[in-house]
């Protein structure tokens, strides 16, 4: 157990299986001990078939969890061993009604003492211990079905990079990568219009001097993420956040969730009371994150792109 002592909660698999291969083990030997020629792992198909008498290998499946295949190996395994049989032939082997054979009806009234004394035994180890495995177990079970383990630790990685990523503002050093990273990602679904070239290429005669402001997203130093907020003559708008772009190989570190804050409060900071945004349904990770920022659909004014079929507003409180 030192092992787990210094690895901690990353080992949890490691730990589950060894403690499986014990158990497992331990059953084997059970089995042995009543006199009984079982396999531990058919255990569930065996039970399923001991309660339902005649079920096909699909509802086998469906009833203990485990994949088809997994269980067609299985049913092989024990008729071999002359526990179930076959009782209808289909061309779809997974649709084929099973159903325990004399031997294994004979056997499912051997185990059913086994059964209560192992359900004794366990309820006496629940009994000894500080914690109920059993009810652990299951709570884990449903806590699991609601978030899986790899999404709850790829919310903690995008959680941790994120501490890392810096919004700063834009100085001409970061022209390019302003430039660049828009070009990928309208490249890449759409097509560059004249006003992409006005803004990209003279972002500071375009958007700078006509008081809007540019934030430049930096991860280990080196910008990934780009926003802007343009100056609007609008009686509705002060400004438009346009121009949000992040490096692919930077997603999922929350680069546009913390650009899009950042110019809100910038906007904010200006005395504007709401922006303006423009985009495309088809890009559904930055419709969500607009959503998710705040923002809303509003219908009706001019645009300059033809990829647009979208526009939003976002009211700062």
């Amino acid at each position: 157990m030192e092992f787990f002592d210094k690895v901690g909660k990353a080992a949890l698999g490691s730990r589950l299986r060894l403690m499986t291969a014990v158990v497992t083990d331990d059953a084997a030997k059970i089995y042995e001990l009543y006199g009984v020629e079982f396999v531990p792992k058919w255990f569930p198909v065996f039970y399923t078939l001991a309660e339902e008498r005649e079920i096909t290998i699909t509802e086998i499946a469906n009833e203990i969890g485990h994949s088809q295949p997994s269980v067609s190996k299985i049913i092989q395994e024990m008729i071999g061993a002359g526990l179930i049989e076959e009782s209808a032939k289909t061309e779809d082997k997974r649709k084929n009604n099973v159903a325990l054979t004399e031997k294994g009806i004979l056997i499912s009234k051997k185990i059913k003492q086994q059964l209560e004394d192992i359900d004794v035994a366990i309820e006496g180890i629940i009994a000894e211990s500080k914690h109920n495995l059993w009810a652990a177990l299951e709570e884990w079970e449903f806590l699991l079905e609601q978030k899986s383990l790899i999404k709850r630790v790829s919310e903690q990685k995008k959680k941790r990079e994120s501490k890392d990523v810096k919004i700063v503002d834009y100085k001409p050093e970061y022209q390019e990568a302003f430039r660049a990273l828009n070009v990928e990602w309208i490249s890449t679904y759409f097509e560059m219009e004249e006003a992409d070239y006005k803004a990209l290429d003279n972002p500071e005669e375009y958007i700078l001097k006509k008081g809007g402001k540019i934030l430049v997203a930096l991860y280990e130093n080196e910008p990934v993420g780009v926003c802007a907020l343009i100056k609007m003559n609008n009686s509705e708008y002060d400004f438009e956040m346009a121009k949000m772009a992040v490096s692919p190989k930077a997603q999922g570190k929350s680069i546009g969730w913390l650009l899009g804050k950042a110019i809100a409060e910038k906007a904010k900071e200006l005395g504007a009371k709401k922006i303006y945004l423009e985009s495309n349904t088809i890009l559904k990770p930055a419709i969500n994150l607009y959503y998710k920022l705040g923002f809303e659909k509003v219908f009706g004014l001019e645009t300059p792109y033809k990829r647009c079929n979208i526009q939003m507003e976002l009211v700062l409180g």
